[in-house]
């Protein structure tokens, strides 16, 4: 009888043994491996490549903060410091009726897309 559970129960153990090392396997991933096949490799510097990238984050950042009242404020501009950080604002409608006010603001890292300042001026 004891004969019989060890005969039976091994394999099972083989099986679950197996199916463990099989997760384990498939969590480790990698996420971004860098190659040289491709020339215009987005990672792991480069995230915010140009001006249009750098204003749609933008709008998608301000738009759950200010809501659609920030649409008011286009065309927005988009600048890239020396330092590698885009600066992002809206335009200030009719300069020449001497309108008061202010627009949004942010910056935005370009190598890894961090978000280091945004604020809205009055």
């Amino acid at each position: 009888m004891k004969n019989k559970i060890l005969s039976a129960f091994i394999p099972l153990l083989l099986l679950i043994s197996y199916d463990i090392s099989a997760q384990e396997k498939g969590d480790k991933k990698i996420v971004y491996e860098r190659s040289n096949v491709y020339v215009d490799d987005p990672l792991p510097n480069n995230l915010v490549p140009n001006k249009q990238t750098a204003i749609k984050i933008a709008e998608a950042v301000w738009l759950p903060i200010y809501g659609k009242k920030i649409y008011n404020e286009k065309p927005f501009t988009a600048e890239l410091t020396s330092s590698g950080i885009w600066i992002v604002k809206g335009t200030l409608k009719d300069l020449d009726l001497g309108a008061k006010g202010g627009v949004a603001y942010i910056e935005i890292q370009k190598s890894d897309c961090k978000i280091l300042k945004i604020y809205h001026g009055k």
